[in-house]
């Protein structure tokens, strides 16, 4: 743009962002200054409203107890599961091995969610950006699959303890178990990110309100005005991989355990198999809890 001699420039605004917008009328280009605060306010709409408790008001201060009180139970209780495995030299087995990375994995899993949750109990505000909430999504998803991979570890582990005792050593060595877990890790972030990567691509031009307190994969998905299709089918395929395979291995290594604790003769022998695997139902029914 020039200006004439004899006028003085208008005033530059260091925080003033041009924009280059073309005529309809001709080749020429019209220079369309914005203030930057404005362009920042227009970007806000990629923000997500949490929905979850923001409906009543008045049971903030309980809910935010509640949470506060969960989380410290949840995490004080992990860690001290896993420091009393790492200091007893008696724990240093596959079975505490794998009960201490579930207690991390639990630690991580409520760290994802609750932080979040209390922050915006407290400062009333409920919106989260959309990479946060992507993140969210994908450490939800990944950590999920990983409980539930880890279980099917666990359960396979007991399987082979009290069905084949002579081979335990040699089949459950420590190559093995860190084999088990890394694989694990693998498959549920491989299996979280591919679903975030396509999350990303798609655009959002419904509502930016989320009915739930935390960003988790379906209700983000009814927002999405992008084609969906073969994301749910990528989805349920996921599904049904990483939710039947770890639920039958579960099933099927306890049946065999069940089976050799019914051919054991003396009820002292039967109540001793059961003692070993009792504590491993109880980590494999709480997530159910």
């Amino acid at each position: 743009m020039t200006f004439p001699k004899n006028e003085k420039k208008p005033n530059q605004n260091p925080w003033t962002l041009y924009l280059v917008k073309p005529s309809l009328h001709n080749q020429n280009s019209l220079l369309i200054s914005l203030p930057y605060k404005e362009i920042r306010n227009q970007t806000s709409i990629f923000d997500f409203l949490l929905l979850g408790f923001s409906e009543h008001p008045e049971q903030q201060p309980l809910l935010f107890g509640l949470f506060l009180a969960m989380y410290l139970v949840t995490v004080l209780g992990n860690l001290l599961i896993i420091l009393a495995i790492g200091s007893d030299p008696r724990l240093h087995n596959p079975m505490y091995f794998f009960l201490a990375n579930l207690s991390f994995i639990d630690t991580c899993f409520t760290c994802t969610i609750v932080p979040k949750v209390l922050l915006s109990i407290h400062t009333q505000d409920h919106t989260i950006s959309y990479t946060g909430c992507l993140m969210q999504m994908y450490f939800f998803m990944a950590l999920t699959l990983l409980d539930d991979f880890l279980l099917a570890v666990m359960a396979y582990d007991r399987y082979v303890a009290i069905c084949l005792p002579l081979h335990y050593t040699m089949v459950m060595n420590p190559q093995r178990c860190l084999l088990l877990v890394a694989t694990s890790w693998l498959c549920s972030h491989l299996l979280a990110f591919s679903l975030t990567l396509l999350m990303a691509q798609f655009s959002f031009c419904a509502s930016h309100s989320i009915p739930h307190f935390f960003c988790d994969l379906l209700p983000l998905l009814k927002l999405a005005c992008s084609d969906t299709h073969i994301f749910q089918v990528m989805m349920f395929t996921e599904a049904a991989l990483s939710g039947v395979v770890p639920l039958s291995c579960v099933l099927v290594s306890y049946a065999h355990i069940m089976h050799t604790i019914l051919k054991v003769p003396s009820a002292g022998g039967k109540h001793r198999v059961f003692s070993t695997s009792s504590f491993v139902k109880l980590q494999v029914s709480k997530p159910c809890i």
